[in-house]
């Protein structure tokens, strides 16, 4: 279906311009489509020998279509033909329509990193698709601004071309135009993490009572209209700097809809605003829009959690502003400065030195950061040592006592909690074949399966009949659990193998009459592809991106009965059934018994990577990907460190600088806010400590770059960043987890980086300000730093020299005076840069040494990390 292929071998020597080929499924909006041929229609009568023959992956992705709600005068997709050439004096790509209409040239090397991102899948329901933000750098359809959208075949094609077409456009590199050395400074990164979760007094119209500044927005306390509840239908939209980027699924309630959706936005551009507009569903008519939620991100707090009440206002003037209900929402907003690989090195030489659970096993414990473990992951991955890792690991996990036999990796451990992450990053695909499609049918079509008695108030007959229903869709899907087991990965099969070998050789199953002990190591497989990878996504398919948004009450009750079922089956034990009502399906559990055993066999045996097997080819070794992996080896020798750095590893798109980069902010973040007078650690702190100065190092260094970039302000020749300039919209920043968000008062042009600082980054009176207002100061602050020059400035050292203790230095970096100190590994303060007297002090390293020096506090890194 899809087809990727090279048709020049070589470039350079032969001067031949460089092709690749991808067939695709195009988004056609309906104005750009009127001149177009009308898509070949096939007629509802098929064959039905024709209807057997269709691929699986056609059924797969036509029933998670079939959940989609087509809104009026939506566009088409269609199939289309897209061509990359690379030429010498640029890259263009062809879309192709039809197989000969040309429909759009876009010029990639024109667009920016952040132009070419992977679409939210609740965009249209379609999974494996790239946005494309090519206004203004293409041709065809001047009346189309849009977006551009592709769908790919699978997501291994879909992480392909994301990293081709980003190789040729151009990476957020600032000072590349006056440094030599690494091709720049540093590149920024972005993200934005937004929770739904419920709406309340929708529809409802009150008068917003703002306050002086117009940075909040609450109900009027006597509008007697407050307790009527409205009965409608909502949904809501999310955008990021006027660009849509998601919706939210239909729910349906009395002006208190329950969405619990999550959603997560990367490789962002500069913070403008965020917006989500909630708007009313009507049959046979367009959405009504409700009001919208606008925050402006420029000033929002960085790394924190925020999450409260937001108002929902309707458009108008300050003076005529109408709140129409409120939304809770949870936001976190990232950015981080990424600095070259080489600049990481002794960071990664410090992380090297531990099992990676290790330091996993520390974060959470001695430094509270439970979402760090992630981006050790991914390092790991992209190392290849992860696997070994887990194995090493996993011996500390089995002791072979009798105490253990029956809650063998059953509790939450480091190991277990790893092996879950692991599961969640090479299964997703495998999770996908597995019980996608039928759990799509199940909630699309509505299925209520109901067997308690109790619940149902029902007859015995009735309950016989929901226990064969029970039985009927819990065999569809172990049947396509069972069908696709083959497709398991390869590194979850070498995981789950060393499981079964070493609990065989603990517990010395071969030898045992005991029958219960000769399944235990079948059982200990399961224990983790079953209770922690399959039955979780029975349970949650919204969590696992297998069906959009939370299913309805009753359907949710289905898949727990189907999920109890296949848990009893995964346990391998059809005779014990803890709920009357569950002792019908024991029939079931005794003839799938055999084939549950086969299941867990094929999955924990590795299969070896013979070329001439479908099922042995790792994805990573497909030609397509190779080919293009081949191609930006070749091109990577003529790119400076930080372009080149900027481009994702394949096959799993990992930025290990970006990597690094979060978590020495966050290891930072956690120390500072440590309470040194707190609970201290029991153990040895010199893994920690060392950590800890590596991360001082790194802040040093990107404080040092920032500050280049600053110092140039006095020159005549002015900074330029490549990527266009952003109108910026900056207000007051984002209010505690209890107030209401503030909204945009007004806009101005700015140029990046500029951020706002954190709490973490304040002094103590301003941290004591901040906190008893719960909010920042209430008039807006513009950070502008569009006068900054460029000029000559000398090297930065990549590593500079630890001159003292990992404690001393630690000690001096966490009490020295924060609004001198910027964290600019997540960039929390750039802006302050554009104020001369922080500028000067940033420049004046004698005085701010002296200035620390004079400073004697406690070793907060001591209070942490201190014996007793």
């Amino acid at each position: 279906m899809s087809e990727l292929s090279d048709s020049t071998q070589s470039t350079g020597t032969s001067g031949c311009p460089r092709e690749f080929l991808v067939s695709v499924e195009l988004y056609v909006p309906t104005v750009a489509s009127f001149g177009l041929r009308k898509p070949v229609v096939t007629r509802r009568k098929a064959d039905t020998s024709k209807s057997e023959e269709t691929p699986r992956s056609l059924k797969e992705k036509s029933s998670w279509i079939s959940v989609a709600r087509t809104p009026p005068g939506a566009g088409q997709w269609r199939p289309a033909t897209c061509k990359l050439t690379d030429e010498d004096e640029g890259c263009s790509l062809n879309i192709y329509v039809d197989e000969t209409i040309l429909y759009q040239t876009i010029y990639i090397h024109r667009l920016n990193h952040f132009d070419i991102r992977h679409a939210d899948s609740s965009l249209f329901l379609r999974k494996n698709c790239l946005a494309l933000a090519s206004a203004g750098q293409r041709w065809g359809s001047p009346a189309n601004t849009e977006s551009i959208y592709f769908q790919f075949e699978d997501a291994d094609t879909c992480n392909t071309w994301l990293v081709l077409l980003r190789s040729y456009s151009k990476p957020e590199i600032y000072g590349q135009t006056f440094v030599s050395r690494d091709g720049g400074l540093y590149r920024m990164w972005r993200q934005v993490e937004l929770s739904i979760l419920q709406g309340r007094n929708l529809g409802n119209h009150f008068k917003a009572q703002l306050d002086a500044n117009a940075s909040s927005a609450t109900l009027s306390e006597g509008d007697p209209r407050e307790a009527d509840p409205v009965d409608l239908d909502a949904f809501c939209e999310i955008n990021l700097n006027n660009n849509i980027c998601a919706r939210t699924t239909v729910k349906k309630g009395i002006g208190s809809p329950d969405w619990l959706e999550n959603f997560s936005f990367s490789d962002l551009p500069p913070f403008e605003t965020l917006e989500v507009t909630v708007w009313r569903e009507k049959r046979l008519l367009k959405p009504i829009l409700l009001g919208s939620v606008r925050i402006a991100l420029t000033n929002f707090r960085r790394n924190e959690v925020v999450e409260g009440w937001f108002p929902v206002i309707q458009a108008g003037g300050v003076s005529n502003s109408i709140q129409v209900g409120e939304i809770r929402m949870k936001l976190t907003v990232d950015e981080e400065i990424i600095l070259p690989h080489n600049s990481y090195s002794g960071l990664l030489t410090v992380l090297r030195d531990r099992n990676v659970l290790e330091w996993m096993s520390d974060f959470e414990r001695r430094l509270h950061l439970r979402t760090t473990s992630y981006q050790l992951m991914c390092i790991a991955i992209a190392k290849n040592i992860l696997v070994e890792h887990i194995t090493e690991y996993a011996d500390r996990e089995v002791d072979g006592t009798p105490s253990s036999h029956n809650t063998i990796f059953r509790g939450n451990t480091t190991f277990t909690k790893t092996m879950e992450l692991a599961m969640a990053f090479y299964g997703k695909a495998f999770l996908e074949s597995s019980i996608g499609c039928t759990i799509r049918r199940i909630c699309s079509e509505k299925i209520a399966i109901e067997v308690d008695p109790v619940r149902s108030g029902k007859g015995a007959k009735e309950v016989e009949r929901g226990v064969d229903q029970l039985i009927h869709w819990s065999q569809e899907v172990w049947n396509q659990i069972y069908a696709v087991r083959g497709q398991c990965p390869n590194e979850l099969r070498r995981l789950f193998e060393h499981v079964r070998k070493l609990v065989e050789k603990h517990y010395h199953t071969k030898d045992s009459q005991d029958p219960h002990n000769r399944e235990l190591p079948w059982q200990s497989v399961s224990a983790f592809c079953f209770l922690r990878f399959i039955v979780p996504g029975i349970l949650n398919p919204h969590l696992f991106g297998l069906y959009p948004g939370l299913p309805s009450a009753r359907i949710q009750r289905s898949l727990t009965l189907i999920a109890k079922v296949i848990q009893s089956l995964a346990n391998l034990n059809p005779n014990v059934q803890k709920e009357e009502f569950m002792r019908g399906i024991k029939d079931f559990l005794k003839q799938n018994l055999p084939t549950m055993v086969d299941y867990i066999m094929v999955v924990s045996t590795p299969v070896p990577l013979d070329p001439c097997s479908p099922h042995s080819v790792h994805p990573a070794h497909s030609h397509q990907r190779l080919d293009v992996v081949s191609s930006l080896h070749e091109r990577s020798t003529t790119m400076p460190v930080l372009e080149r750095e900027s481009i994702p590893l394949l096959p799993h798109v990992l930025d290990i600088p970006r990597h690094l980069a979060r978590i020495t902010s966050s290891v930072l973040r956690s120390a500072r806010s440590a309470d040194p007078k707190g609970k201290s650690f029991e153990g040895d702190n010199e893994h920690l400590s060392g950590l800890c100065a590596q991360c001082l190092d790194l802040e040093d260094q990107s404080l040092a770059r920032v500050s280049q970039l600053a110092s140039v302000e006095s020159c005549p020749i002015a900074v330029k960043w490549d990527a266009p300039r952003i109108t910026s919209t900056v207000s007051s920043a984002a209010l505690s987890s209890t107030a209401s968000p503030p909204k945009i008062v007004e806009s101005q042009k700015v140029s990046r980086p500029c951020v706002a600082p954190s709490l973490s980054d304040l002094s103590e009176a301003e941290y004591q300000k901040a906190s008893s207002s719960n909010m920042t100061p209430s008039s807006p602050v513009l950070h502008d730093l569009s006068g900054l020059r460029r000029g000559s400035v000398s090297d930065i050292p990549s590593s500079p020299k630890v001159t003292s203790s990992p404690e001393e230095r630690f000690t001096r970096a966490t009490h020295r005076p924060r609004f001198l100190r910027p964290k600019s590994i997540s960039a929390d303060s750039i802006s302050s840069l554009a104020f001369p007297a922080s500028a000067q002090s940033l420049r004046s390293p004698p005085e701010f040494q002296d200035l620390e020096a004079s400073r004697k506090r406690k070793n907060v890194l001591q209070g942490i990390l201190a014996k007793r």
